[in-house]
């Protein structure tokens, strides 16, 4: 059974940072590309960043390019998000997944190629 549990959400000032992590368990993670999306009220769920199987390789949606980082911990098989210079608008619930095919060479945008998906965790940037 595939899980992936999210935690470090929570309510944040303006200007905040905060630090979003993904555990994964019931599968081996290490060959699977890795993504965060996030999704507000009334909006649809939208692309945030991912990360390469191996690592080396990162995306980012141009709304959060040079606030956010994703990394990965290989041993722990565990992703995080660093988020920096939050703002209102990125108050959303924010989901971690993992991409369906094994070992693809560059991390993908489509939520249609992530295949397990966490039960989310609430960020709320306050102004």
């Amino acid at each position: 059974q595939v899980q992936l549990v999210e935690s470090g959400g929570g309510l944040v000032q303006a200007g905040g940072p905060l630090r979003l992590s993904c555990a994964a368990s019931g599968r081996t993670f290490r060959s699977y590309a890795m993504a965060w999306f996030r999704q507000a009220p009334g909006k649809e769920r939208e692309f945030v960043a991912a990360i390469s199987w191996i690592g080396g390789s990162k995306i980012y949606a141009d709304s959060v390019k040079d606030r956010f980082i994703i990394s990965r911990d290989i041993a722990k098989i565990a992703v995080s998000l660093q988020m920096n210079s939050l703002k209102p608008e990125d108050t959303a619930v924010y989901y971690c997944a993992t991409d369906s095919i094994r070992t693809r060479r560059r991390p993908s945008d489509d939520p249609a190629d992530f295949g397990s998906w966490g039960q989310g965790t609430q960020v709320t940037v306050s102004s």
